[in-house]
């Protein structure tokens, strides 16, 4: 029996060694009549890969991921706001298609460059919701090319109900133990029971036997997709306990776990807090990818990747002095706050140095008649564009409203010029502490009395008068950003496409939305019951949507690799995590977490691939924004190398795969479980299946070599790379 444990450094280095020449051996169909020594995985897995995800772009072109071009609202001269203008037309799945026949719709390529051509049909029939809505920033302080998206139509919804089919944790039936006695003796025996209820059976939360038949049983590949939507990446182990406990009861016990070591905590325990650190980045990659791999609060690290893609603060945009630590600072502040209420984290972020750093309102400063200084409007514009209302007026279900066709805007010049004058005097709380330490990168910031506007600030129709001081005039700007009707339908529907799927129907925001408004105690903003009913939704959690090429979304590349990292255990023997910036996108992920370009994240709620199917379904595909035939090719070549080799001082650990390798069928179905919830086409699975049949077998170094080839044929599949 083979021994369930990491091969030695001899046989994993041999096997290494083979690799190259064995995978050249995959003669996959694709190959056509190209010399057979010449078709490698990598040329077969970009074949795979964009196949799907250029054919959903509606064809090649040279050009990274244009923008699309401005359009014009109906009815209207002004150019459409640039924000998530909710498109809620089921999601746009063009990457998977759905062959029957011999082999998926592979075009042949000789060299691993995805020229392929892009097959019309791959694209959805999917009825038109109606005019596409674009979205332009006005005066936008960082640079935002204007981005298209759909004004919504056309629910979907699987069912008009949020009761998710998903079993919660089961509640004991209230009468588990036994029916006390109806001998109603007048004299009741003092302390004995009188009646049942003492102890009924815990509420099976814990892990002694939850009775593991909630309301449905649930599958492997159900929970695997499950685990797609709510973790970092779905892994045997977790797959088990989402069977054993039920999806709501998975999504409490996740909840309820402590945090695990903060960034700002590893960054002290490599010793990057001394002074000769104070202009490096170091240890920035390292606390992100930690996290992501390891933390096993994987619900949480998920929900704190989607807030930080919403409320966006990146190291680009920090201050050089302390730039990791301010980057730690942001994202623990995200993660304290993940399963708390909105209101309170917007007030934090709002007072986080690092926030201040980034929109640039820290030692922001009144209006100076003498000089003619104004306070910087950064934060006021984007608090409300990007972090609460967005641009337009919203119905609960995310569609825009429309007053005679034309839709409405949220907010004015004059409302940001009058809002700016809360974000002044805001500073750095240096008490006790110097530019020597990080420590006042995690304070929240203080205000400066004689720097603060005094005059009343009016905006939004409301006003906070003359002589209120800084902290007061901050909360009460906040308080009235939040009661605003845009923020439960604006959040609501980004968190859906960061979690779930791109064009959540109309119906489906809606009931998140109301959750959102109001949580069963009547409290506005309460994320974990939002992430909740996000998950446990009829929409997100219905089998039938599978098969549905509107659903779904691209998977973002950095979720790939934790996909992958996870479902293999990788780690870091030293706790370097040297994976380092993964940013370039010609030889690397093409994206890094924690280093968006912009305030506007690495890509738009409402981004629509211009010149494609999905523009004319009239959807939106946020992650096509940074996908292009150079990205496609990159992602292939470096997990290539990542899987087999590993990337600096993470490796993956495939012991429990051994068993498995000299069984092509055996192995790829594993694979199909644990990565892509059982979705592979039946087309592809004889593709890859064949390819790993044509390799040898029978030692470790085969052994691998047959594992690496499956890995990177599955992680290149057009049913992993979009999630359904």
């Amino acid at each position: 029996m083979q021994e369930q444990q990491v091969l030695d450094a001899d046989v994993a280095t041999d096997a290494a060694v083979d690799l190259d020449e064995n995978m050249s051996t995959i003669q996959l169909d694709v190959a056509g009549d190209e010399e057979r020594s010449g078709v490698s995985v990598a040329t077969a897995s970009t074949a795979l890969f964009s196949s799907a995800v250029l054919a959903a772009c509606g064809g090649g072109g040279s050009s990274p991921a244009p923008a699309a071009p401005p359009m014009i609202l109906p009815g209207s001269t002004m150019p459409a706001p640039n924000v998530p203008i909710p498109a809620p037309t089921p999601v746009p799945t063009p990457v998977v298609p759905t062959p029957a026949g011999p082999a998926p719709t592979v075009p042949t390529p000789t060299v691993p460059t995805p020229a392929v051509p892009t097959p019309t049909g791959a694209t959805p029939t999917v009825p038109t919701p109606g005019p596409a809505v674009p979205t332009p920033t006005p005066t936008a302080p960082t640079p935002t090319p204007a981005v298209p998206t759909p004004t919504p139509t056309v629910p979907t919804p699987t069912a008009p109900t949020p009761t998710a089919p998903g079993p919660t944790a089961p509640t004991p039936t209230p009468t588990p133990t036994p029916t006390p006695t109806p001998t109603p003796t007048p004299t009741p025996t003092p302390t004995a029971n009188p009646t049942p209820t003492p102890t009924p059976t815990p509420t099976p939360t814990p892990t002694p036997t939850p009775t593991p038949t909630p309301v449905e049983k649930i599958g492997a590949a159900e929970a695997s997709r499950f685990l797609t939507q709510a973790s970092m990446g779905a892994t045997r182990e977790q797959i088990a306990r989402v069977q054993q406990l039920g999806y709501a009861g998975w999504i409490n016990e996740q909840m309820a776990m402590p945090r695990s070591q903060s960034r700002w905590d590893y960054l002290v325990a490599k010793k990057l807090n001394g002074v000769e650190s104070k202009n490096s980045e170091a240890g920035h990659d390292a606390a992100f990818w930690r996290k992501m791999v390891v933390s096993p609060d994987t619900l949480r690290q998920r929900v704190t990747l989607a807030l930080s893609e919403i409320l966006v603060a990146s190291l680009s945009g920090f201050n050089a002095s302390w730039s990791n630590f301010s980057s730690a600072a942001h994202m623990d502040l995200l993660e304290t706050h993940a399963f708390g209420n909105y209101r309170t984290l917007l007030q934090q972020v709002s007072l986080s140095a690092p926030m201040g750093e980034y929109l640039t309102y820290r030692g922001n400063v009144k209006f100076n008649p003498a000089s003619g200084a104004l306070p910087d409007e950064n934060y006021a514009r984007e608090v409300m564009q990007l972090f609460t209302i967005g641009l337009v007026q919203l119905n609960n279900d995310g569609t825009p409203k429309l007053n005679g066709g034309v839709q409405q805007e949220t907010y004015t010049l004059e409302d940001i010029t009058g809002l700016a004058r809360v974000f002044t005097g805001w500073n750095y709380d240096m008490a006790g502490a110097d530019n020597n330490s990080p420590e006042y990168k995690r304070r929240p910031m203080i205000v400066a009395a004689n720097r603060h506007e005094t005059g009343a600030k009016n905006f939004l129709g409301s006003s906070i008068a003359a002589g209120t001081d800084g902290l007061t005039s901050l909360t009460r700007a906040l308080d009235t950003i939040f009661a605003h009707p845009n923020v439960g339908p604006f959040i609501s529907r980004q968190l859906i496409q960061r979690l779930v799927c791109s064009n959540p129907s109309p119906a489906y925001v809606a009931r998140v939305s109301a959750v959102f408004n109001s949580d069963n105690n009547g409290v506005k903003g309460n994320l974990a019951k939002v992430v909740s009913a996000i998950l446990l939704d009829t929409e997100a959690r219905s089998a039938s949507r599978v098969s549905d090429p509107t659903f779904g979304k691209l998977r973002e590349p950095v979720l790939r690799f934790t996909a992958w990292a996870r479902a293999f255990k990788a780690n870091s023997a030293t706790d370097a995590w040297a994976i380092g910036n993964t940013s370039d996108p010609g030889t690397r992920l093409g994206q890094s977490p924690g280093r968006s370009g912009t305030v506007f994240n690495f890509f738009r709620p409402g981004y629509v691939p211009p010149n494609s199917a999905i523009a004319n379904a009239r959807m939106v595909a946020p992650e096509f924004q940074i996908t292009n035939e150079s990205t496609v090719v990159g992602y292939i070549n470096y997990m290539q190398t990542v899987v087999s080799k590993g990337v600096g001082d993470v490796k993956a650990d495939y012991s429990a795969l051994l068993p498995m390798a000299d069984v092509a069928d055996t192995l790829v179905d594993e694979l199909n479980v644990v990565l892509v919830a059982g979705q592979l086409a039946p087309a592809t699975t004889n593709l890859i299946r064949g390819g790993i049949d044509s390799m040898p077998k029978g030692t470790d170094a085969a052994r691998l070599n047959r594992i690496y080839a499956a890995l990177v044929l599955v992680l290149a599949s057009p049913e992993f790379i979009v999630q359904k």
